[in-house]
């Protein structure tokens, strides 16, 4: 199960400013400006998580420079730890940086499921369904480092928050900070996270709210963890959890409950390590003492959302020289473990589509950005309600259902091969 961005940055909420993010200014105007208070730049990149800086860094790869807009004063390392399946680790291995992190985390060599009596109802292993499979849980805060660090310096500009955006008549985007400067992109990727500024200007609907939240940590082991390598489920009545091993130091974990709305957010780390203890007190002990071995300031809540992107219905990905890239496009729940490895196929498609329009200048940017969100559509959307329905099935209340689910599906029906499929991806070396 993977964690979920948030927005990589927030418009200012009044009346105002929301009827300005769609006004359209003369072009001669913005020109003048240009000259005193704009700065002209070829590629923007909005959002410095995963999307953007594996965006920034194929880009980067193939020759063409970009600048990154980053709303936070440095990288934004919070969260806890993400999975990463073969698609995902060709993606890293084309941009050159897989090795690096390889060498940090362990691989898992497979999963079990158990109920939550501590019964094991199946175990799988990875190879043995697929022997090309890769599965390994990364740090967050480690793979934005290592792809930052690739990146030429001052790629990353921090303390630039988006205030407002503005479309001029000759295709090119206008857009101003929170502190008052401007830049004049003629191509924007807007990699800014689940409740993207960018997206909502283009005109799609904020994420929906899937009906349950998920609990999230990483424990930490001074003296070594002791747990094998494989990915550890437990499943009750509209209740799951799951750990796994990261590194021989840490094991990320999660609990994942039923709930009618989000609920307030609670900033409390305390509180929230209470909670989470509380909702699985009679589970096995195990999880338990991972719960119990993890700093505080790691706990965090989240309300798990996404966007169904509706054919003929949903925008497109781009908007002229605009596109949407990762959670800023197609946010997806984590029960596919895809989220962030649908990102970085993103972004190496877009970059190698982007490149060549730029560097040849045929295809025009536009049509490559067209031809990147017919390529990548048919690839997110089903993911997309795959990863909903999937969580909806392990999210079952009724006795009877779970009863069904525990004793015939999972130990007699359920084929691994089949639901690790969505994870071959062909990626050639930039």
């Amino acid at each position: 199960m993977a964690t979920t961005t948030t927005s990589s940055f927030a418009f200012l909420k009044s009346h105002t400013h929301t009827k300005t993010l769609f006004t359209r200014r003369s072009y001669k105007a913005i020109k003048a400006q240009s000259q005193t208070d704009v700065r002209e730049e070829q590629v923007v990149v909005v959002g410095a998580g995963i999307a953007g800086l594996a965006t920034a860094l194929s880009l980067h790869r193939l020759g063409v420079r970009s600048l990154v807009l980053e709303q936070a004063q440095s990288l934004r390392t919070g969260g806890t730890s993400l999975t990463l399946f073969k698609n995902g680790w060709r993606v890293l291995d084309a941009i050159g940086v897989a090795n690096d992190l390889r060498t940090q985390f362990l691989e898992i060599q497979g999963m079990v499921v158990k109920s939550v009596d501590g019964r094991e109802l199946r175990a799988f292993n990875f190879k043995q369904e697929d022997q090309s499979q890769e599965v390994r849980a990364v740090e967050r805060r480690v793979l934005l480092e290592t792809l930052a660090s690739q990146l030429p310096r001052d790629t990353i500009q921090y303390s630039s928050q988006l205030q407002r955006i503005e479309a001029t008549p000759n295709g090119d985007t206008l857009l101003e900070l929170v502190d008052g400067s401007k830049l004049l992109a003629k191509i924007v990727i807007g990699c800014d996270g689940i409740r993207s500024p960018i997206a909502k200007w283009m005109g799609f609907p904020e994420p929906k709210y899937v009906g349950h939240c998920a609990f999230r940590g990483l424990a930490s082991y001074s003296d070594g963890q002791p747990f094998g390598p494989r990915v550890n489920y437990i499943y009750g009545r509209g209740l799951r959890a799951g750990f796994v091993p990261v590194s021989p130091t840490k094991v990320y974990w999660f609990i994942c409950f039923n709930s009618p709305s989000a609920g307030p957010k609670i900033t409390d780390s305390l509180e929230l390590k209470k909670q989470a203890k509380e909702l699985v007190k009679n589970w096995p002990s195990e999880l338990l003492n991972i719960v119990d071995s993890t700093p505080d300031d790691t706990v965090i809540k989240t309300p798990l959302v996404d966007r169904w992107l509706w054919p003929a219905i949903s925008p497109s990905a781009s908007a002229g020289r605009v596109v949407v890239v990762g959670d800023a496009w197609h946010p997806m729940t984590p029960n596919l473990g895809q989220g962030a490895c649908c990102a970085l196929e993103d972004s190496v498609v877009l970059a190698k589509k982007l490149a060549r329009a730029i560097n040849s200048e045929d295809p025009s940017v536009e049509e490559a950005f067209r031809s990147y969100g017919a390529e990548r559509w048919p690839r997110v959307f089903p993911l997309t309600i795959r990863a909903n329905l999937v969580g909806s099935v392990l999210q079952w209340e009724n006795p009877l259902v779970c009863s069904v689910r525990n004793n015939i599906v999972i130990p007699k029906l359920v084929r691994l091969g089949p639901l690790l499929e969505h994870t071959n991806f062909t990626c050639e070396g930039l």
